[in-house]
């Protein structure tokens, strides 16, 4: 097969949500249907017995969240399909924004009774200022739900994007009979009790009497809110969705398996396969010759028994090959990939070669960060992955001195991989966490407890901002450094970020030394500050 071939049929994509809306359950049931799994996990409550395929973490078992992206790839009807499952909690928001850079396009879980939530909102935000088309899932139909009517408004309003219903509900909660699929013009019924995958029927004309022998006295008001929604909403149009203008609306339960297929086949028929990468230089086409790809997550410890650390690459052009000798633009050295994976949560095997739109695992040393460029040759560098100012600040302790060194190790693990910043004050030479989130306190001293075998502890402080910082005036990038040496530190690579204790203050410093750049995001591939 031609590598324009193998390109065409990937489909890269990202689902998310609201916690709790049955993201990670749709993902099983995706997964399902590609014959990646035999069974879903449930994902109830936080006593659940069987974990959920994609939360791998032992963390996400227990607490019976997501707290990082999963990578799961598969084969169905003559495509490769790859889902990033990414985390619904907000405190691990960074992770799903930067998931997002890496995907072709997005699925977004909507619960039928709680309509659009504002995690939903924000990340709609990143959707759309990347003109990432969208395709809507409204779930949980089997439950109470809202009019559907209402939803769709609400979708419009807050996600400020224009919908167009392919399926439409028959009734929701007790009364939930099951769709109609406008997209084939087939009858899907819902029963409960079987949870097999069943075809619909053909159902090309709904003014047909035969509709009443299925739904009975629901034939008429389906008929009628069909004929709306024809009438209201414009037709659907795939070139309005890629350009991220128009929404396609599917609804059903995940849980019960209905109505997934037929989003699955809608999707693949209609979403993006591997789209153009913008690089600083250049915009990179998926069909080149030469492979480029760029790091946009790593995760240590991904098999704790082997301390394996893995960095997630996005392959953007090309096609990569096992033991070919590649260029990491960073560091400027050479590269040899032995063992590169493929991955099914945290199943992984290792594969010959990927093509672009494909997430390939790389075995990693400590030598990548977030936000590398890796190529066949070519100098380039993809656009920064951003860091965004945390929110939240805490020192960090030792809690058992006799572990220091497992500690360092962790600590320095677990901020490769971006769940939280590290920075070092300039003052005491104390180490300060900073995270956009409380959750995520508990989540690095619960993975440096059971991941690294170290105890820590955290200590309150008061911080406004973490403001990474440069000038073009050297003078006064001195000075400002020596006024305020007690409120600077340096981050993991050793840039300046100064330490507002307030928002007075900051203002003040903006103030008072119009030559220095503070800066709220950092961009994680770049050895200066380029964000703004």
């Amino acid at each position: 097969m031609t590598i324009e071939k193998e390109i065409s049929r990937r489909r890269t994509f990202g689902i998310v949500s609201h916690p709790d809306a049955g993201k990670t359950t749709l993902t099983e049931k995706l997964l399902l249907f590609g014959g990646a799994i035999r069974v879903a996990g449930a994902v109830k409550s936080n006593k659940i017995k069987k974990a959920a395929t994609s939360d791998f973490m032992e963390i996400e078992r227990q607490r019976g969240i997501s707290v990082a992206t999963s990578v799961m790839g598969f084969e169905y009807n003559g495509f490769k399909v790859n889902i990033l499952d990414t985390p619904g909690h907000q405190d691990f928001q960074e992770d799903t924004f930067r998931t997002l850079t890496a995907v072709d396009s997005v699925i977004i879980v909507i619960d039928a009774a709680k309509g659009v939530e504002p995690q939903t909102e924000k990340l709609m935000n990143v959707c759309r200022m990347r003109k990432t088309p969208v395709i809507v899932f409204i779930n949980k139909m089997d439950r109470p739900a809202q009019d559907s009517f209402t939803l769709l408004d609400e979708i419009e309003e807050q996600l400020k994007i224009k919908v167009r219903p392919l399926s439409w509900p028959i009734n929701n909660g007790p009364d939930f009979k099951g769709v109609y699929n406008i997209y084939d013009r087939s009858l899907k019924l819902f029963d409960p009790s079987i949870q097999e995958i069943e075809e619909g029927i053909d159902f090309r004309d709904v003014s047909s009497p035969e509709l009443e022998t299925h739904i009975g006295d629901d034939a008429q008001t389906l008929r009628d809110e069909l004929e709306l929604v024809e009438g209201v909403y414009p037709e659907f149009n795939r070139d309005d969705y890629l350009k991220g203008n128009l929404a396609p609306v599917f609804f059903g339960s995940a849980l019960y398996n209905f109505g997934v297929q037929e989003l699955l086949h809608a999707f693949l028929e209609i979403a993006p396969p591997p789209q153009p990468s913008l690089a600083e230089e250049r915009e990179i086409k998926p069909n080149e010759n030469g492979f480029t790809g760029f790091v946009f997550k790593i995760h240590a410890n991904i098999d704790p028994n082997h301390r394996s650390r893995i960095a997630f690459v996005k392959v953007c052009s090309g096609k990569f090959e096992r033991n070919k000798v590649y260029s990491h633009i960073r560091l400027g050295k050479t590269v040899r990939i032995s063992s590169p994976t493929a991955f099914m949560a945290e199943q992984k095997e290792i594969i010959e070669e990927a093509y672009s739109g494909d997430i390939i695992g790389v075995p990693d040393n400590g030598s990548f960060i977030i936000g590398d460029t890796i190529t066949s040759g070519e100098n380039i560098h993809f656009k920064g992955l951003p860091s965004f100012s945390p929110e939240l600040f805490r020192y960090i302790e030792n809690a058992d001195p006799m572990r220091s060194k497992q500690l360092n190790k962790g600590i320095d693990h677990l901020m490769d991989e971006g769940v939280a910043q590290i920075f070092t004050s300039q003052f005491n030479g104390r180490k300060i966490i900073g995270t956009v989130g409380q959750l995520q306190f508990e989540v690095i001293q619960f993975r440096l407890e059971h991941e690294y075998n170290a105890k820590c502890h955290f200590e309150p402080l008061q911080m406004y901002k973490a403001c990474w910082i440069d000038s073009d005036n050297p003078a006064v990038l001195t000075e400002f450094k020596k006024r305020k040496h007690q409120k600077m530190a340096k981050d993991k690579l050793g840039r300046d970020v100064f330490m507002a204790d307030s928002q007075f203050i900051l203002q003040m410093a903006q103030d008072e030394f119009k030559d220095i750049r503070f800066y709220f995001t950092s961009e994680l591939n770049s050895a200066t500050n380029k964000s703004g």
